[in-house]
């Protein structure tokens, strides 16, 4: 945004501030015109009030959002924070101002309609105390891409007070309520980097050794386009059994956006590496065998029937 751009957002705040300034320093001449200086003073006081949260809140607007220039974009839902407490601040100041103490009465007085009236929309105010909570302690802002433990996983749109929006890799739009979005577990792509480690897993047969594996994985995956050779892919294995050695491709990725495409691209050339050199993973298939004393049986409850695993030589 330019100069000009800020500084029209600033006039009508400045001109505000600047006319209720004026109504308080010239009260008593338009007391002397009106007849009601003290009706002046506090409208003159009132506007004040509002005209300063109005002008600080631009202000704090437009240097989040110049923050948000050289770094990634604030939630609206911060920005509207700011303004609704500055706002409050000055509509209190301003009861304070024409009631006095009996502002305090009367509000002490309101307790048992306000408790009923929060037992009412009970579930907005849990939404909207999330959506504060999550606008102040950021686990995520607009443009991560995140997963919401058993809920969904996308880019964030939009965080408002009461409702996130999200929008999936399958170009999906989610509106989730925030009190469902902070019972759960939040996993950012995107922070404190959008770079990211992925992995795959692979199992190979027991007559393949460790070290032949590992240099077979490595040299696949280095043939790889889509993800970063610096940090450098590695093999890790993950688990020794019967059923053959599991081992971890581990590889960086530049955007979490690119997964789906980089895990693809890494399982089509792994397999084509594993059949040129003649390798594939244990199987294991189930063949139904005829009892050793005859036939089997076309009955059901008679003549059982014996399973054998075969695994390949």
């Amino acid at each position: 945004m330019t100069a000009r751009h800020y500084a029209r957002r600033l006039a009508w705040p400045a001109i505000l501030l600047f006319l209720s300034f004026g109504l308080v320093l010239f009260r008593a001449d338009l007391a002397d015109l009106s007849g009601q200086g003290e009706l002046v003073s506090l409208a003159g006081r009132t506007l004040i009030y509002f005209a300063i949260a109005w002008f600080v809140s631009r202000v704090l607007a437009m240097t989040l959002d110049r923050a948000a220039a050289r770094r990634r974009p604030y939630p609206r839902l911060l920005k509207d924070l700011v303004t609704a407490l500055l706002f409050t601040v000055a509509f209190a100041a301003t009861v304070a101002l024409f009631l006095g103490q009996g502002a305090v009465g009367a509000l002490a007085g309101s307790g048992l309609i306000l408790a009923m009236l929060g037992f009412a929309i009970r579930n907005v105010v849990a939404d909207t105390l999330s959506g504060i909570a999550l606008g102040i302690e950021g686990p995520f802002r607009i443009g991560d891409w995140v997963e919401i433990d058993g809920v969904a996983r996308g880019r964030v749109i939009e965080i408002g007070w009461r409702t996130t929006r999200i929008l999936t890799r399958g170009a999906a739009y989610m509106i989730l309520p925030n009190s469902q979005i902070a019972r759960q577990r939040i996993t950012n792509y995107s922070a404190p980097r959008p770079q990211y480690r992925a992995q795959i897993s692979i199992t190979l047969d027991h007559d393949l050794s460790i070290e032949s594996a590992r240099v077979i994985l490595l040299d696949a995956v280095r043939q790889a386009t889509l993800i970063q050779q610096d940090p450098a892919p590695d093999v890790r294995v993950l688990a020794y059994e019967e059923g053959g050695i599991t081992y971890a491709v581990r590889y960086w990725l530049s955007r979490f956006e690119r997964d789906i495409d980089c895990r693809d691209e890494v399982y089509g050339i792994i397999d084509e590496r594993l059949r040129n050199a003649g390798i594939h993973a244990p199987h294991r298939r189930i063949r139904l065998v005829p009892p050793v004393d005859g036939p089997m049986s076309h009955t059901c409850d008679r003549a059982p029937v014996e399973i054998r695993t075969i695994s390949p030589l």
